[in-house]
């Protein structure tokens, strides 16, 4: 499947899908020389170039009839996510969620019988949800950890 990343996601994106979705061909706006286009010519013209998939953040294109409409027309597969906060931090959250749920996403896509839109839940902001940290010294994570 090809998959086409909008403008409004960061073009640093596309480089690390590209590994994890080896199947697919993907690209950026940017590279296409589409900067600046509006949505419905977005769509209208990956439709036309043979894009499978469109993945924008941008989560108001559903609260719009218009760019509903242009969305239902283009029979794209449409995957958005959201940032919830602003910043690397906020970047990070956002595209690592994407990153991961991409190959499970492609695979159902891939599957599917007609046009799908997708919604990317966030990684939670919350460090502690996320990883751990230990001291050793405190609390040795073995019997076997010299002291």
């Amino acid at each position: 499947m090809r998959v086409l990343i909008d403008e409004d996601t960061a073009v640093q994106l596309h480089e690390p899908l590209q590994h994890v979705l080896i199947r697919h061909e993907v690209d950026h706006i940017t590279t296409r020389g589409w900067s600046g286009k509006k949505d419905p010519n977005v769509l209208a013209d990956a439709k036309r170039a043979g894009y499978h998939v469109i993945i924008t953040r941008d989560r108001n294109q559903l609260n719009d009839p218009g760019e509903c409409n242009d969305i239902k027309k283009s029979g794209l597969h449409h995957i958005r996510y959201g940032q919830r906060q602003q910043g690397a931090r906020g970047l990070a959250l956002a595209l690592g969620a994407l990153i991961a749920a991409m190959p499970m996403i492609m695979d159902e896509l891939e599957r599917a019988d007609s046009q799908r839109l997708v919604r990317v839940a966030g990684l939670n902001p919350e460090p502690r949800h996320r990883y751990t940290i230990t001291n050793p010294r405190v609390d040795p994570p073995s019997p076997y950890w010299p002291r």
